[in-house]
């Protein structure tokens, strides 16, 4: 166990909001955590609203150590409040789901790293030692979502609702896709930027989604449909809330 203390002296970490409704796996971050960062402070919090509460009490962490699946919360919004609750502190999201759609959706939602439950003490080591240092954390041979098809009549191919995409809104989500924000994308279709925001305001609620990063997450799991696995499902059915 004297492996975690190898890790530099010179870390930003002092203290650290474990939010984790399973006391046996706190119990564990915890352990490491001390002999990670010795000096380190520690507060626990099984819910969400416990941990927003802390916060409001004062309780300003130099990181977040934030289960997915709490009682409180529904999907991607929990770690949405925690990060708005705390905008400056980095925030390491641990969670039994592994699919790199929920990894890409968190990491572009701001996390600094994602670390699946299962994984060993050595990459909770590496993981610490990165965001210590200031540098992003993510799993072992995780890579980014490829890029998306140029051409958007295949959505409609895949997924029955973006069958119900006017040319335009087509057009639209293949941007939103590629990364392009909305004047970029008013740009490329020589529209004004509000007609953008009304098209993507009109797609996302054809979609069933709250956002571009659930329209996106949408657009990969209806392209990755075929070869679709019980965990790329529950993925999605997360994404959804």
């Amino acid at each position: 166990m004297n492996k975690f203390a190898e890790i530099a002296p010179q870390s930003r970490i002092r203290s650290v909001a474990i939010v984790d409704d399973h006391p046996l796996y706190s119990d564990a971050l915890a352990a490491a955590l001390s002999l990670v960062f010795p000096q380190c402070k520690v507060e626990r919090s099984q819910t969400l609203s416990a941990a927003i509460k802390l916060v409001e009490g004062g309780f300003s962490p130099d990181l977040v150590m934030f289960d997915l699946k709490l009682p409180d919360v529904s999907g991607i919004s929990g770690f949405q409040r925690m990060r708005a609750a705390l905008p400056d502190t980095p925030i390491l999201v641990i969670s039994s789901l592994t699919s790199v759609q929920v990894v890409h959706a968190l990491m572009e939602e701001g996390a600094a790293g994602y670390l699946p439950k299962d994984a060993s003490a050595q990459v909770l080591r590496a993981a610490l030692q990165d965001i210590g240092a200031g540098r992003k954390s993510l799993p072992p041979g995780y890579r980014p979502t490829a890029a998306q098809p140029e051409d958007p009549c295949q959505f409609s191919m895949q997924h029955p609702r973006l069958a119900e995409l006017t040319p335009q809104q087509r057009r639209i989500m293949r941007l939103i896709c590629a990364g392009k924000p909305n004047k970029q994308i008013a740009y490329e279709l020589s529209l004004a930027e509000a007609t953008v925001k009304a098209h993507i305001t009109a797609l996302l609620r054809r979609l069933g989604v709250k956002n571009r990063t659930q329209a996106a997450v949408l657009i990969e799991g209806a392209q990755g449909a075929a070869g679709a696995t019980a965990d790329d499902a529950d993925a999605q059915a997360f994404l959804s809330h």
